[in-house]
């Protein structure tokens, strides 16, 4: 039989401070009626001044290894999903490396925005069905509050901090079946940070513009991700001769629940077999979808050999799924 690439552990790290929309209220003319509504959030998680992704991402992997009951030691491949690095070099995987004492691993991290964490786990996979590596970590951590400007109530309310992360082992019977990943270019002037690349660096032009901030033209990025992530949700069901009724789990990108509302529709799936956490931690980027599975994995909605999707939808635009069976055993009461 093929070798797969199986995820054998799941863990997730969120920061203890709540942001909630009444507190938002008081910063940004905004109110929690309209956030809810218009995107399902209720609330995100914001981590500490001083700490940064590496940081949530560092707590992600020791769990992940105390799950799986192994040593850091044993890794043998970080690869972070993330767009709010520590810094441009070194690479948060290296700095996970070192925080988590993973010293037989290489590192590297990934930059595709909400669509990171997808691209990651498709790049891990591929060292485990090569045979060239056993353990393979992959991260998906973003410190959005890094880049949010909270003075603009089009975007600082979709955003919250948060890590997630996988443990992809080689396995006969479950595991990775196949994936789509696309780009389209075109989408980097509707969500973007324009400055801090080589492009604009940092100046007193690009600082006093609010260059360093997310921007996001919201009409446009909505009309693209509702047709993107629905599509590609359904493509990766029908290329893999399947359908909606088949699966038991479905973990979309969690950006706004109207979004998630369309991909539900086109797959044509009871809400039961959909993971939704939005409403607690709104959009962490690359962590959303480990985030999500860390928690269905917890909650007791997921059997060995299940059938699930991932689908995800980001900045410049990147969007893809992955269609995978599901190998672990439940969580221990």
């Amino acid at each position: 039989m093929k070798r797969r690439a199986k995820i054998s552990a799941v863990a997730h790290y969120v920061p203890e401070r709540i942001l909630s929309n009444a507190d938002l209220e008081k910063m940004v003319d905004t109110n929690d009626e309209w956030i809810r509504t218009r995107t399902g959030i209720k609330e995100r998680r914001i981590l500490e001044p001083g700490k940064a992704t590496s940081d949530m991402g560092a707590e992600a992997v020791k769990k992940l290894c105390a799950q799986r009951g192994i040593s850091p030691e044993e890794i043998d491949l970080i690869i972070v999903g993330t767009v709010t690095p520590d810094m441009f070099f070194p690479s948060t995987g290296n700095l996970i490396q070192e925080k988590v004492g993973a010293k037989n691993a290489w590192s590297y991290d990934v930059a595709a925005a909400c669509s990171g964490f997808l691209y990651a786990l498709a790049s891990g996979a591929q060292y485990i069905v090569s045979g060239m590596h056993k353990k393979v970590v992959v991260v998906g951590a973003d410190k959005m509050s890094a880049i949010v400007n909270y003075k603009d109530r089009n975007t600082c309310v979709l955003f919250g901090d948060a890590a997630g992360a996988v443990l992809l082992e080689p396995d006969e019977e479950y595991g990775i079946i196949d994936y789509i990943l696309q780009s389209d270019g075109s989408g980097a002037e509707y969500l973007r940070m324009k400055a801090g690349g080589s492009l604009y660096p940092a100046s007193l032009e690009t600082v006093t513009n609010d260059w360093h901030f997310i921007y996001q033209d919201g009409k446009q990025v909505f009309k693209f991700a509702v047709t993107k992530m629905a599509e590609v949700s359904v493509q990766i069901l029908e290329k893999n001769n399947y359908k909606g009724d088949d699966l038991a789990l479905f973990v979309p990108h969690q950006a706004n629940l109207r979004i998630i509302d369309a991909a539900v529709k086109r797959l044509g799936i009871d809400y039961d077999k959909v993971m939704i956490n939005i409403d607690k931690y709104g959009n962490t980027t690359a962590a959303t979808i480990p985030l999500a599975l860390s928690e269905a994995y917890q909650q007791g909605k997921l059997d060995k050999g299940d059938l699930v999707v991932f689908a995800t939808f980001g900045g410049g635009f990147t969007w893809g799924s992955a269609l995978l069976t599901w190998g672990m055993d439940k969580p221990r009461a």
